[in-house]
């Protein structure tokens, strides 16, 4: 008996494209009962994979806002550099 090989996980980009195309397959009703089902939970899956990476961002951006004492704070995002006033 052979084991499955895990597939490398999609990054969160592709993994929100591919989210997208199953979502345009539903929409677009032409699946059968069956195929909507499977799209649904290759969906639902997506959506959680989505969740998790932007999770796993948002600490990673709490730890870089950490200051020496362990204390957060905040930092307006720049919006774009190019439109400072200058």
């Amino acid at each position: 008996m052979a084991k499955e090989k895990k597939q490398p996980e999609p990054s969160f980009e592709a993994a929100l494209k591919r989210l997208e195309e199953v979502l345009d397959s539903l929409e677009h009703g032409s699946l059968s009962l069956e195929e909507a089902m499977v799209a649904f939970e290759a969906g639902v899956r997506l959506v959680r994979l989505c969740h998790q990476k932007l999770d796993e961002v948002e600490q990673r951006v709490e730890l870089l806002l950490k200051d020496d004492a362990g204390r957060f704070f905040t930092r307006p995002f720049p919006e774009d550099e190019n439109s400072s006033g200058s």
